[in-house]
């Protein structure tokens, strides 16, 4: 049902999980622990997902907190769940709060968790390309920061997310990361079809977060497109085109 790693594991006081499509309630193309609000799946399923998670977690169901993702590059510091019909949209939460779990979903993009157990800090960011590219890892760690924590006591981990080789993108795309800097160019291939290229967004978002200046960055190095019995996958439902996806959650919290 959930994935762990030994880096956030191993901190004192931090519960986190990157959770998988399985242990859950909904059915047919969401099966079974979609946890997307967005999609098309019957809405208390949903909850009940939630809710399964929140456990899991050791939080309250209403204390397990997502935001209204648009792949900004903005992140916000919470201290208590927002009422539904007032969800911010940003891509990143932080926290300072025990017992609040904050979260992201996704469905290829790439879900990283950062907690500084030291000063007391955790944080959910939602990083696709728009949002790597625009910054929203370094945005999180300042809000981070500002919060009280110390970069160099940050650790970061990368959860499933889709892989260079499943991956295709188009010459626009490749020209706007080459024309904000050219060594970005390094994280292309060639495509599979003429004109394309295959993107590589874990070694992206990995780069990112080693210039951060953080004490520790891992990638889970789990593709959500191969798995499918693991992940839902965005583009996997469209190369199928199958009407819609459902969404895994990846939360943290103090404990």
């Amino acid at each position: 049902m959930r994935i762990q790693h030994p880096s956030l594991l191993n901190l004192s006081g931090i519960e986190h999980g990157f959770f998988t499509r399985s242990g859950g309630t909904s059915s047919d193309t969401y099966h079974s622990l979609n946890c997307g609000y967005g999609s098309d799946d019957d809405q208390d399923k949903v909850r009940q997902n939630r809710a399964l998670v929140a456990k899991t977690m050791g939080v309250d169901e209403g204390r397990l907190v997502t935001a209204y993702q648009v792949h900004s590059a903005d992140a916000m510091a919470i201290d208590a769940p927002f009422p539904k019909d007032n969800t911010p949209k940003v891509d990143a939460l932080v926290t300072t709060s025990e017992r609040l779990a904050v979260a992201i979903l996704t469905a290829d993009c790439g879900p990283i968790l950062f907690a500084d157990p030291i000063h007391r800090v955790v944080a959910a960011a939602h990083a696709g390309w728009r949002g790597a590219f625009g910054g929203v890892i370094e945005e999180t760690i300042r809000k981070m920061c500002e919060l009280g924590a110390e970069a160099s006591k940050i650790t970061a981990i990368l959860g499933p997310t889709i892989s260079c080789k499943n991956y295709e993108v188009d010459q626009g795309f490749l020209n706007r990361f080459t024309e904000t800097r050219k060594e970005w160019e390094r994280f292309f291939s060639p495509g599979q079809r003429e004109g394309h290229h295959q993107f590589d967004l874990p070694a992206f978002i990995m780069m990112r977060l080693e210039h951060s200046g953080i004490g520790t960055a891992v990638n889970l190095d789990l593709c959500t497109y191969e798995e499918e019995d693991r992940f839902f996958s965005y583009r996997r439902s469209t190369h199928r085109k199958e009407p819609d996806y459902g969404r895994q959650i990846s939360t943290i919290a103090l404990v």
